[in-house]
C-alpha cells in the first residue's frame, strides 16, 4: 500500500512538472520574432479533425519529395517541431477539444501540415498523391458536415518564427489531460523504481 501510494505522489509531481516549466520560461506562443519566418495560413476547427487522420500519409509523401526548396523544408521542419511540441498529438482532445491545453498547438502542427500538403499539389512528382489526398479530405469534409465548424483558434494564422507550446497552467483545469499526463508520469515512476530493484542485488554482490 506505501509503494502504491509513493507511484501515485511520484506520478502527480511529475505530471505537474510541465506547467511549472510553462510557466517558467512562457506561455503560448514563443516570443520569436515573425519577421524571419514564414506565415502560415490558419486552420478552421473542422479541418482539423480530417487533416489530423492524414497526418501521417501526407508526411510520409513530404519526406520523399524530392523537387523542394527551401519554402517547403523550413514549412514542413515547422510542422514536426510543433507536433513535437504537441506530445506527438496523443493527448487525448488535443484536437477535436477547443478547451484542451493543446489544441493551440494541434492547431499549428496541423495548419503547417496543411501548407506542406498544398504546396506538394504544385510539384510534378507528388501532384497525382497531394490531389488524391486532398480529394478524398474534401470529400470527407462534407460528408461529416465539418466545413463551417470552428473555435477560438480557427482565425489563427501562425509563423514558422514562433513556436507555439501548449498552455501548461490548464493542464490542471483540463481533466483528460491532467488524468493522462498522471497516468504516463506514474508509469515512468513505476519504471524508475522496477529497475532500480532489479539493479540493486547485482550493485550488493560486486562489493
Amino acid at each position: 500500500m506505501r509503494h502504491i501510494g509513493r507511484f501515485a505522489f511520484l506520478g502527480l509531481i511529475a505530471s505537474l512538472l510541465p506547467m511549472f516549466i510553462g510557466n517558467a520560461f512562457g506561455h503560448g506562443s514563443s516570443s520569436g520574432g515573425s519577421d524571419t519566418g514564414l506565415d502560415i495560413p490558419a486552420i478552421s476547427h473542422g479541418e482539423m479533425a480530417i487533416i489530423s487522420e492524414y497526418r501521417s500519409s501526407i508526411s510520409m509523401l513530404a519526406s520523399r519529395a524530392a523537387d523542394t526548396n527551401e519554402s517547403f523544408r523550413r514549412v514542413l521542419n515547422y510542422a514536426e517541431i510543433q507536433y513535437s511540441y504537441c506530445l506527438w498529438g496523443r493527448m487525448p482532445g488535443s484536437v477535436t477539444d477547443e478547451e484542451s491545453p493543446f489544441n493551440e498547438c494541434a492547431h499549428a502542427y496541423l495548419a503547417a501540415t496543411k501548407a506542406v500538403l498544398l504546396a506538394m499539389r504544385e510539384m510534378p512528382r507528388e501532384a497525382t498523391a497531394a490531389g488524391e489526398i486532398i480529394s478524398a479530405i474534401d470529400a470527407e469534409m462534407a460528408g461529416r458536415g465539418l466545413a463551417f465548424i470552428t473555435c477560438q483558434f480557427s482565425g489563427e494564422a501562425f509563423n514558422t518564427a514562433n513556436i507555439v507550446k501548449p498552455s501548461w497552467s490548464k493542464v490542471p483545469l483540463h481533466p483528460a489531460s491532467m488524468a493522462s499526463l498522471t497516468a504516463l508520469a506514474a508509469m515512468l515512476g513505476l519504471a524508475i523504481l522496477t529497475l532500480r530493484r532489479f539493479l540493486r542485488p547485482k550493485a550488493q554482490s560486486s562489493e
